[in-house]
């Protein structure tokens, strides 16, 4: 039976932040996205990094012309995501999926937030 836990006060996971957090034995972090949160254990599904703790960025998205070169690189400003640093696989921060193989995934934990506190469900 899953128990809910008290993580934090909401102030404290900004708009396009996060919060990771030790709790019973797991490590979590926390995101706020388009003032939703999302949750997830702080596994790489790659080889088991710290994925949580990498950097939030909106995708990188390649400019092609009509011709097919490069044009540059553009900043995808509405599909936030989070790179694992340690081989810098990327997730989607709303659905936890890998942009390129949606069979990779972060593992989703339960979080909820109401009267100013954030809780997960462990």
């Amino acid at each position: 039976m899953a128990v809910d836990i008290v993580v934090c006060g909401s102030a404290d996971v900004p708009e396009r932040g996060r919060l990771v957090v030790d709790l019973d034995r797991r490590t979590i972090g926390i995101f706020r996205v388009r003032n939703k949160l999302y949750a997830y254990e702080n596994t790489c599904p790659h080889q088991g990094g710290p994925v949580c703790q990498g950097a939030i960025l909106p995708r990188v998205v390649e400019r092609l012309g009509d011709d097919r070169e490069s044009r540059g690189l553009d900043f995808h400003q509405d599909d936030v995501h989070i790179v694992c640093p340690w081989h810098g696989f990327e997730f989607n921060i709303e659905t936890g999926c890998h942009p390129a193989n949606p069979h990779a995934r972060l593992s989703a934990v339960t979080v909820h937030e109401d009267e100013g506190v954030v809780r997960v469900a462990l």
